[in-house]
């Protein structure tokens, strides 16, 4: 029986690294784009694509209250749009599965850094210098489990993980304990020292120069 693999997109890093300074955002055909060059990647010719999971957080909905009183809707703002929109054509992309953490408004804070303006002090009135504070949650746990779920249920035998976060460094160790090899993707970003070692392959190109298989 041929070897499976699957691959791991962390969203969050994808979009980053996908999207130039000034462009619009990135879409899901990009995205696709992307994965079809980690699948022809030497390394997993002749292998069965098991399936691609995708992590992100739900766009934020409702209104909040803003500091100076005025109300805000998330779920009206572009980035909320956007999201929605390419939350909703991955997942009619074949073997795409979405997998979801959460946003959480942990406050609000000036969207410029103090120095960097003859305005300071800011007050409450300087409402278009707020910004909201979201932190993402349970995305890379969720990456974690499913990591593990699928090399101890032996449903893969090779994960290419898209990333240049050592959060998951742990994952990656128990992933090749259990006998699986861990591919990292890296786009051309720079890791922390001490990542590679729990790589089997660390792939450095950037997107559009990845490693074609040889004809």
């Amino acid at each position: 029986m041929n070897m499976s693999f699957a691959i791991f997109l962390d969203a969050g890093f994808i979009k980053h690294k996908l999207r130039r300074p000034k462009s619009p955002p990135v879409t899901a055909q990009k995205i696709n784009d992307l994965v079809e060059e980690i699948r022809c990647h030497p390394h997993l010719q002749g292998m069965f694509l098991h399936r691609v999971y995708f992590y992100d957080a739900r766009p934020m909905e409702g209104d909040v209250v803003r500091p100076d009183g005025t109300k805000q809707d998330f779920g009206k703002t572009p980035l909320a749009r956007n999201n929605k929109a390419l939350h909703k054509e991955l997942a009619e992309i074949p073997f795409f599965s979405l997998r979801y953490g959460e946003l959480s408004l942990q406050g609000w804070k000036f969207s410029v850094a103090p120095g960097k303006t003859k305005q300071f002090p800011l007050t409450l009135d300087d409402a278009d210098k707020l910004k909201p504070d979201v932190a993402q949650k349970g995305v890379d746990m969720r990456i974690g489990l499913d990591m593990a779920s699928l090399t101890l249920k032996e449903h893969v035998q090779v994960i290419a993980l898209v990333t240049g976060d050592s959060d998951f460094i742990p994952a990656m160790k128990f992933a090749r304990r259990e006998g699986a090899q861990v591919m990292l993707f890296t786009l051309g970003h720079g890791i922390k020292d001490g990542v590679a070692e729990h790589a089997d392959l660390v792939v450095r190109e950037k997107p559009g120069s990845l490693p074609k298989p040889t004809p």
